[in-house]
């Protein structure tokens, strides 16, 4: 009686040990499905959100490059108006310059007119009359007219008196000339032919005698 009883309690654990294995083996697949799963959707989350970052960039870069071509555009206009306005400016210059010019000369032209006219007067009073002292004070009137002309369009005459400073601004030397004591040495002897300003700028330097 004993011995059946151990040689069923042993097939009972035969049994036991050959249907339980298979049991853990199916939990065992089942979890690792899960786990697969779970990470593939991690993975494919993980994709998504850096397809869309990528996306987000690119859209961004796209916005920022349309605003620099819209700003370049802008520019581009601006300079184009800018240089059609400086450009009018520029003719509109020359155009007025030139016209200062010709009306500058033109002006001082008829200015001189009265000048001729006085002129063409003594002659004729010269040809009827003997009178030499009359006719150079006529001569003088016309010279001191002429020069007050000249004076009042900016021409003035440059100084160059026996006795002036020699000075290489306003005045060319022609010659040396002995000096006939020490104080007169570098200064101006005699004028040769008389200079002038024009709106104190030299527009004919004066010839001269100096001093050594």
């Amino acid at each position: 009686m004993k011995r059946k009883k151990t040689k069923y309690m042993d097939k009972n654990k035969n049994h036991d040990n050959v249907s339980e294995p298979q049991h853990v083996a199916d939990n065992e697949i089942s979890v690792n499905d899960i786990d697969n799963e779970f990470v593939e959707q991690q993975e494919a989350e993980a994709a998504k959100d850096i397809a869309d970052e990528e996306m987000n960039k690119v859209e961004a870069l796209q916005q920022e490059l349309d605003q620099t071509r819209a700003q370049l555009e802008k520019e581009k206009k601006e300079y184009l108006f800018l240089m059609a306005e400086f450009d009018n400016f520029r003719k509109r210059t020359l155009k007025e310059k030139s016209e200062l010019i010709k009306n500058g000369g033109e002006n001082a032209l008829k200015g001189l007119l009265p000048v001729v006219d006085d002129f063409e007067r003594s002659l004729e009073a010269i040809k009827s009359s003997d009178d030499a002292a009359s006719i150079r004070e006529g001569v003088e009137l016309i010279y001191n007219k002429f020069v007050k002309y000249l004076e009042q369009n900016g021409v003035k005459p440059i100084d160059s008196a026996p006795g002036v400073d020699f000075d290489t601004e306003l005045h060319e030397a022609v010659t040396m000339f002995p000096a006939p004591d020490e104080s007169q040495k570098g200064k101006v002897i005699d004028t040769v032919q008389k200079g002038y300003t024009l709106h104190d700028k030299v527009l004919r330097h004066a010839k001269v005698v100096v001093g050594q």
